[in-house]
Parts: C-alpha cells; sequence; structure tokens
C-alpha cells in the first residue's frame, strides 16, 4: 500500500499536506527522545499518577491502552524538548505511507488487535465530527484501505450515525467491534457522542482512545507535574528518571489570576497553551501576546511553559530555498515508538497551510 492508493483528487485539493523535504535528525537525538518517552511512561505508571491526572472514574476501557499516542518534539541546541503529549495523534497512516514503512502499516494494524483483545476484530469504525469535511480525511480512506486488505471490514462515520441498542455499538446494519475515536471532544461529553460515550461507559465496544487514556496522557496539565522536581521525589520517582524529565520537558506552570504580573513579565520566554486544548489551538507565543489575549488567557484554564524553539529545515519552494520550522512527532504505543515523523511549517504553530510545508520523512543522520 502506498500513496497511490489514496484519492488524487483529495490530495491534489490538499497542496500543503506533505512536503518534499527530508529532515536528518542525529542518532543521538533520536535515542534521547526515547529515553524521555520512556521516563514519562513509568511516572504514567504510577499509582500516584492515576490519583494525580483523575483517570480512574468512569468508563470501561476493555484493555485499550490508546492507539497512536502522538510525543511532539522541538530539536534544540542542547537536547530534544518534549513540548506536549497527544492522544489520537493524526497522521500516522500518511506519515508511514510517505516513508514507504509497510513494516510499520503492519504494526498498525497489530495494534488495533491488540487493543481489541483476545476476541476477532472484524469491524471497526473511524469516527470523527463530518468526516468528509476533515482535512485528514484522506487518512480516514486509508486507514478503510488497510483494514480491508486484512479482512477487517471498516466504516467511516460521524457519532452521531451510532447507536446502542442490542448490546452493542451499531453503525447502520453493521456491529462494531472497536472505534477508532479521532474526535476532539476527548470527554465524550458533548451531545453527539451520547451514543459512544454510553458505549465506553457499558464496554459495549472498544473505544480507541478513549477518555482515560486522554486524561492519563494528553491533558496540558500533566506537564506541570512532569517538571515538579519536589512532587516527583514525593512520588519515589528515581532521580535519574527526574533528571531526565527535567532535561528533556520545558518547565510548564499552571496560570493562574493571582500571577498575573509575573506571567506577562515573563511572557516573551514562555509559550502559552490551553489545559484541555488540542493542536495549535488557542496557543499562543508570549512575545506575541496582546493585553486583551492575555486577559482572555487569565480567564480561562491555561498553562505557561518555557519557550523551546523549534529546529529549522531548508526547504525548496517555487526555486528559492527557505527556512522552515520543525516539529518532531514520535508515534507511540504502549512506550513503544513505531515511527518518527517531522511537520514543518511557518508562523507560532504547525499548520497545513505553509508552502513546501506539511508531513515530512524523517531520516537518522
Amino acid at each position: 500500500m502506498n500513496l497511490s492508493n489514496l484519492p488524487t483528487e483529495l490530495l491534489a485539493a490538499r497542496t500543503h499536506l506533505f512536503s518534499s523535504a527530508t529532515v536528518p535528525i542525529e542518532a543521538k537525538d533520536l535515542a534521547r527522545m526515547r529515553e524521555l518517552i520512556a521516563a514519562v511512561e513509568s511516572v504514567v505508571a504510577l499509582p500516584a499518577w492515576g490519583e494525580f491526572a483523575k483517570v480512574g472514574a468512569g468508563g470501561t476501557a476493555n484493555g485499550a491502552s490508546g492507539v497512536f499516542m502522538g510525543y511532539d518534539f522541538h530539536l534544540t541546541a542542547a537536547d530534544p524538548q518534549l513540548i506536549e503529549i497527544n492522544t489520537n495523534a493524526g497522521g500516522g497512516l500518511l506519515a508511514a505511507l510517505q516513508a514507504e514503512r509497510d513494516d510499520v502499516l503492519d504494526a498498525y494494524v497489530a495494534m488495533f488487535r491488540t487493543e481489541h483483545g483476545v476476541r476477532s476484530l472484524q469491524t471497526v469504525a473511524i469516527v470523527d465530527e463530518a468526516p468528509q469535511d476533515q482535512y485528514l480525511f484522506p487518512e480516514f480512506l486509508g486507514f478503510q484501505k488497510l483494514f480491508a486488505a486484512h479482512g477487517i471490514r471498516a466504516v467511516i462515520c460521524d457519532p452521531g450515525e451510532l447507536l446502542l441498542c442490542h448490546g452493542g455499538l451499531w453503525y447502520e446494519e453493521t456491529k462494531i467491534d472497536l472505534v477508532y475515536n479521532r474526535l476532539t471532544d476527548f470527554t465524550l461529553a458533548e451531545p453527539p457522542q451520547a451514543a459512544l460515550r454510553e458505549a465506553y461507559l457499558q464496554g459495549a465496544a472498544t473505544i480507541t482512545p478513549h477518555p482515560r487514556v486522554h486524561a492519563r496522557y494528553a491533558d496540558k496539565r500533566n506537564l506541570v507535574a512532569l517538571t515538579d522536581d519536589v512532587l516527583l521525589a514525593e512520588w519515589g520517582v528515581a532521580e535519574e528518571t527526574r533528571r531526565t524529565l527535567l532535561a528533556g520537558i520545558p518547565r510548564t506552570e499552571r496560570v493562574v489570576p493571582e500571577r498575573a504580573e509575573d506571567f506577562w513579565a515573563r511572557r516573551k520566554q514562555l509559550f502559552f497553551k490551553p489545559a484541555a486544548g488540542f493542536g495549535s489551538r488557542a496557543a499562543y507565543r508570549g512575545d506575541k501576546l496582546t493585553k486583551r489575549v492575555f486577559e482572555e488567557i487569565l480567564a480561562g484554564d491555561y498553562v505557561a511553559q518555557a519557550l523551546a524553539l523549534p529546529s529549522t529545515v531548508p526547504v525548496n519552494v517555487d526555486g528559492e530555498m527557505t527556512e522552515l520550522k520543525a516539529d518532531v512527532r514520535n508515534y507511540v504505543y504502549r512506550g513503544k515508538v513505531q515511527l518518527v515523523a517531522a511537520r514543518l511549517y511557518q508562523g507560532q504553530t504547525t499548520n497545513f497551510r505553509t508552502l513546501g510545508g506539511g508531513f515530512a520523512k524523517v531520516v537518522s543522520a
């Protein structure tokens, strides 16, 4: 399977989905990222972390660990810096096709089967709000083809098209074994997700990723704990692990109104992110802030992270060399890195609007 299996008209309409550039990353940096991921995973496995992240309430995970965990890094002059962790990180299939990694595609299918447990996986629903309108809709179609090649029927649907009845979760006349959840309503709290949420609560289908895995990993407030040496020590985290975390994650703080003057004074050294946000929505570099936006941040639920500027990659754009910023994503399942890819862009945050930008292949330098 390769990119030619995806509809050419959809790819043509998404001119900034893929970059022609290749991103070299030194072997030591790849190893350092894996080391930091392992350190995070070791802390997340602690009982104290489950209490801190409030992951124990409600829902039946059915053993699902969460597919496509995304550990996103900036490569700095010192070490790679983990800027955030995302559940349901998009682009894993597209990046594997771009890199021509059939072994990774096979690992993805095995991952979904592992999520479903010992039961045979027959049907998958790839679920997102108005999926055909999503920028990464070509990836949904790619997953559908990949599953079909392995004898698994996959449907693509809006959560409102799912029904919970007769002891299971259904799409039209198809009983769904597993939902590949691409929604950004991470708690499944909105009304259109009612059937999906109830299926999760009752264990009527395997939902992956699910609300508990988001709380465990992707809430931005978790980064505050992961950069709090005193708290980590209280939890019994080994000194070497703490050193790895503090060296590899920019210090992150809760933004509270009583410290407004302090945060404003330091804003040029900070990046502000909504605690429950995703991607780059409502995220701001401090040196670009206006007073009005800063007041909105104070009224919201935000974290402030020490600024870790991304590396740049030279890209040929219309015959001229241009420097684009690079975010490096490690696609991870159960602590193991499956694929490393980059996203190239200009501006404050990653986007798919930059000439010459988009997903880029990573090679070990």
